[in-house]
């Protein structure tokens, strides 16, 4: 499955319909969940009746799209089997007990009440809301795939405009050169990561740069008169701001992934528990900024694309262990350099990176008795690359 996101150019008056269209698909939400609160046990099923119950109660519901109306239930529906999973799984802390939606940005279809020009270029609502045409603005091309492969259209509001996103059932696969080359990386806040081979890529620290100028745009908002225009005005000059520290970051994500994936066969990483680690109010900003999560999945996906294998460990004992002689050296966050009494010493992400690797390698059946330069070279040896490579197919696939 891959997603294209176009930007929809239209008409003032066509944007405050998909606004009437996304509170709509708000309201279904809500009022799917609310009947699942008031009759427990019932089957998720009824969910989805329950939504040609409401368009034959509620006129303007009705000119919803009926998959549309199916599709607003399925997020009530996914809100209710997270909750039953974690209660399952006895995750620690809140469950996440479904919770009602009060600003919803989007509105989503499945494979009617929409449909695409012949050449591709615009895109009509054809539910009773009847929102017309719009231009599609964007860089991808639809022509590569048939309406019947496009199984969702996702209309979504954000601070700079409305955008339509197209989930294509497709499986994106590309072919690379092998490189024989396996790398460790060690996230962190000094740098944004660290290589197995010393090599480091500098922390950008998008929201960082752009504190001050959140700063001014929401003292501004604060400035205004509530529910004047202008504070909307000004609410969606802060939201644009906001919107382009997350390009940025998400655009930062996918460049240095993409370039791992593309000069490595094997990458091994920290699988961190990101969740928890926000908790320190101290190091929660600065660990959100830098999108440690958001880089991982893309690591993974691209590793799925290119057929590369990535592989995620455990990351207890990584910055602690010595990476030549596995001895357990302790050092606090602030002590910065790995100290052994054999002789080691390296930068602390450095050392922790050649220790993901190694870790990675045992997990998926190599065994090296040294992980620095000696493991390092061992491994552009022929005949591990290929047994790793073996090892770490049977272990993915």
């Amino acid at each position: 499955m891959i997603v294209l996101e176009f930007k929809l150019k239209g008409r003032a008056e066509q944007y405050r319909v998909i606004d009437e269209m996304i509170r709509t698909a708000q309201f279904i939400r809500n009022k799917a969940l609310r009947y699942w609160m008031d009759n427990r046990g019932v089957k998720l099923s009824d969910l989805y009746k329950q939504c040609a119950v409401m368009a034959a109660e509620f006129e303007w519901a009705g000119k919803l799209n009926s998959m549309a109306r199916q599709a607003s239930a399925e997020r009530a529906i996914f809100a209710i089997q997270r909750f039953f999973a974690n209660c399952k799984a006895n995750k620690p802390g809140k469950k996440g007990y479904p919770q009602y939606k009060k600003f919803s940005r989007s509105v989503e279809y499945k494979t009617s009440g929409w449909k695409l020009s012949p050449n591709k270029k615009h895109l009509t609502f054809t539910d009773g809301f009847a929102a017309g045409t719009f231009k599609l603005i964007g860089s991808r091309d639809l022509h590569f795939y048939s309406p019947k492969e496009i199984k969702r259209v996702r209309v979504i509001r954000r601070a700079d405009g409305y955008y339509a996103q197209f989930a294509i059932n497709v499986e994106r696969t590309e072919e690379l050169a092998p490189t024989g080359k396996a790398i460790g990386i060690d996230v962190g806040l000094n740098h944004f990561l660290t290589a197995s081979h010393g090599a480091t890529v500098p922390n950008p620290r998008h929201l960082r740069k752009s504190e001050k100028a959140l700063h001014r745009a929401q003292r501004r908002v604060s400035r205004k008169k509530k529910g004047s225009a202008n504070r909307k005005k000004a609410m969606n000059r802060l939201g644009g701001k906001h919107l382009k520290v997350s390009r940025q970051r998400k655009n930062f994500a996918i460049e240095t992934a993409n370039a791992l994936v593309k000069s490595n066969d094997f990458i091994a990483y920290e699988a961190l528990q990101v969740r928890n680690m926000v908790k320190n109010s101290k190091l929660a900003k600065s660990i959100s900024d830098a999108a440690w999560s958001q880089f991982t999945d893309w690591l993974q996906y691209l590793g799925r694309v290119y057929g590369k294998t990535v592989v995620a460990v455990a990351p207890h004992h990584t910055s602690q262990n010595c990476s030549a002689c596995g001895t357990t050296v302790k050092k606090s966050l602030s002590v910065r350099t790995h100290v052994c009494p054999c002789g080691a010493v390296l930068d602390r992400d450095h050392n922790a990176a050649l220790n993901i690797l190694a870790k990675a390698l045992r997990q998926v059946g190599i065994e090296i008795n040294t992980v620095g330069h000696t493991g390092i070279n061992a491994w552009e040896q022929n005949d591990l690359y290929s047994l790793v490579v073996t090892s770490a197919s049977k272990l993915t696939g």
